[in-house]
């Protein structure tokens, strides 16, 4: 840059000169003299970006060659490798066709885990570690525990959202493994800690695959105590429900989910923490409606503080 401005200086003042002097020039017949001084300014001043500009180009060469020769080396250590070595197991099937349970299942609601083991990478550690128990058909089963003592693995399980490194768990006489995650998922119902509501109206939200009339989701409406607010509601069942539900409250949104519950008649209900994030009145609306509705049904109850499971 300082070469650029003491050559730079030098052409300026030529340029002025020349403009100046232009009379003079012409007089004298000095205009190839003075164009050529011009031109000889000009390839000084230019010299020191042509250097700038053939190292730049130098550096991109190289930079470019070494680019090729890492991702050829690269290709060739992927090709090399055993075949599946970055091929990662795939997620079961939603539906398997030969092997699908009956469309009363399950009839009972009973549970067995037997030696059930959970880990959630291939080489990490056992989260659960030999689990084997039994929830009786119709029993209201409790899970309590601190904070990471595997209470929402042991649900997830059942859900088959993660896999069992060993082990098994058997609904009814069937093992969960062996069915689809759709026949699975849509027999068992569940109330999460953090509702789940989608992007639609109340009807989609209670019954997003259209099995029930609009006097069944009624009636579920109120027993979970929401009737009169959807009425009140100028589309009623239409009413909108905007994205995780954020135009209704947090007790609302939990009702919605146990109005769900309702409407598939689970014989297996799961309550993750259902009601850690709720108000007192909307905990006994739940609480109620659970110990009537379900009164024959196998609940699994899950907190990390007693009072919470009392009734099971």
């Amino acid at each position: 840059m300082r070469m650029n401005g003491t050559t730079k200086s030098s052409l300026a003042n030529h340029v002025n000169e020349t403009v100046a002097g232009a009379v003079t020039i012409r007089a004298f017949e000095e205009e190839d003299r003075s164009f050529n001084k011009n031109l000889d300014l000009i390839d000084i001043n230019a010299s020191a970006f042509f250097h700038s500009f053939a190292s730049n180009e130098w550096l991109i060469q190289r930079l470019e060659t070494i680019s090729a020769v890492v991702l050829t080396a690269a290709a060739l250590c992927i090709v090399m490798f055993p075949p599946g070595t970055f091929t990662s197991e795939s997620e079961a099937e939603e539906i398997v066709e030969g092997n699908r349970p009956p469309q009363n299942w399950p009839v009972a609601g009973k549970v067995e885990i037997n030696d059930l083991k959970i880990r959630y990478r291939p080489d990490g550690p056992l989260v659960l570690n030999g689990i084997t128990c039994t929830f009786k058909e119709g029993h209201k089963i409790g899970i309590v525990g601190r904070t990471g003592s595997g209470k929402s693995t042991l649900i997830s399980a059942l859900f088959r959202l993660v896999e069992p490194a060993g082990g098994k768990i058997i609904v009814d006489g069937l093992d969960i493994s062996s069915i689809g995650l759709h026949d699975l998922r849509l027999r068992f119902g569940i109330i999460p800690q953090d509702p789940t509501l989608f992007n639609g109206t109340v009807k989609y939200n209670l019954d997003p695959l259209s099995q029930h009339t609009d006097q069944e989701i009624w009636e579920v409406l109120g027993k979970c105590q929401l009737r009169e607010v959807v009425q009140g509601k100028e589309d009623g069942l239409n009413s909108s429900v905007c994205e995780d539900g954020s135009n209704w409250s947090m007790g609302q949104r939990q009702l919605f989910c146990l109005a769900r519950a309702l409407l598939r008649k689970s014989r297996i209900l799961v309550l993750d923490e259902a009601t850690a994030s709720i108000d007192n009145s909307t905990d006994l609306i739940m609480q109620k409606t659970i110990r009537t509705e379900f009164a024959d049904c196998t609940v699994i109850t899950v907190a990390h503080r007693i009072p919470t499971v009392m009734d099971c």
